[in-house]
């Protein structure tokens, strides 16, 4: 009994609530269906969106290379030996991904520093030897290990998650704040390799808090999804219908701030994952072409422009009367 609650239980988180449609669906089919004097338009359920691939899945494997005391007191006047030490201590070896990701940064940005200044010039050659080693083996490893950074963390997988629902269509939410942190990653990205440009611990780790606090990227694909399905069904309903003295009812306003809202955010989202200067792996492309790209065909966004235009196209036979205004 108590595995078939478990397996119940889980199967509903699963779903996130698909039972539960948006009123404003709900109310534009039956308007159409009284509108057409035909019975209430059937709906189906719009299934969920794809996993989020599994950790393993989507990192890139960056050899771990633990600094040697030997190089490390080697390059002391590098100023790097605190540094490696709060790496190598009990908390920096727990330390979340995102803190990882300002420690190889810092660490790369000393030793370039060494190698370029006065210090580095002043080593002895087995000195030098080792900083421009450790520093071309870093160099080369930060893209991945900013990448790494990202994609394993777990908030950053709680904004893909499954379990999540629709977004209410007269409450779209304000995504200031959410694209204000897919903005701060990406400059972080774009500025690997700058020894100017400082991160700031607190402002990622508050960033990578508000994309945890919703699953938004999902909460956004599920609703194109719902619209997409919801808009089929009204289309097939319109397609068997003659438009010659019916007045349809008015196009939900709710509907009108939908598109710029999701192209705002799968945008950025989609402009996040490109700035990765890596090729990423096999399950993470598949997963950004089949779920967030704004051009393949098959996309929650792809699938809800060419229902909708198919819908404003079938609207646009019928008369332009008072009741049916609001379509632009």
């Amino acid at each position: 009994m108590k595995r078939l609650l478990g397996a119940v239980v889980a199967a509903f988180l699963l779903t996130g609530c698909q039972s539960a449609d948006d009123p404003v669906w709900q109310r534009y089919h039956q308007a159409l269906s009284e509108a057409l004097d035909t019975p209430a338009i059937e709906q189906r359920a719009p299934g969920n969106i794809g996993a989020f691939p599994e950790r393993r899945e989507r990192l890139i494997t960056v050899p771990e290379m633990r600094e040697s005391m030997l190089n490390v007191y080697a390059l002391r006047e590098c100023d790097i030996t605190s540094l490696v030490a709060a790496r190598n201590n009990q908390l920096g070896r727990v330390a979340p991904p995102s803190q990882h990701w300002l420690y190889e940064r810092t660490l790369w940005q000393r030793l370039e520093r060494c190698q370029r200044g006065e210090v580095g010039k002043s080593l002895a050659d087995s000195d030098r030897e080792r900083l421009d080693t450790l520093t071309q083996l870093k160099t080369t490893q930060l893209p991945a290990v900013g990448f790494n950074a990202l994609f394993e963390s777990e908030e950053w997988e709680k904004n893909f998650a499954r379990a999540s629902q629709p977004l209410e269509l007269a409450a779209l939410p304000d995504i200031t704040r959410e694209l204000e942190a897919l903005y701060y990653l990406e400059t972080m990205v774009d500025n690997t390799y700058s020894l100017d440009w400082q991160a700031d611990s607190a402002t990622l780790e508050n960033h990578l808090k508000t994309l945890q606090s919703r699953p938004l990227t999902a909460e956004i694909l599920r609703t194109l999804l719902l619209a997409a399905t919801r808009l089929d069904e009204a289309n097939r309903l319109l397609a068997l219908d003659s438009p010659e003295a019916v007045c349809l009812p008015r196009w939900p306003d709710e509907l009108a701030p939908l598109s710029s809202m999701a192209r705002r955010w799968l945008t950025a989202v989609n402009a996040l994952f490109q700035a990765h200067d890596v090729t990423p792996p096999v399950a993470v492309a598949e997963y950004q072409s089949r779920w967030l790209s704004l051009d393949d065909p098959n996309t929650p966004w792809s699938r809800y422009q060419v229902a909708l235009a198919e819908h404003l196209a079938l609207r646009m036979a019928y008369p332009a009367c008072e009741a049916s205004a609001g379509v632009d």
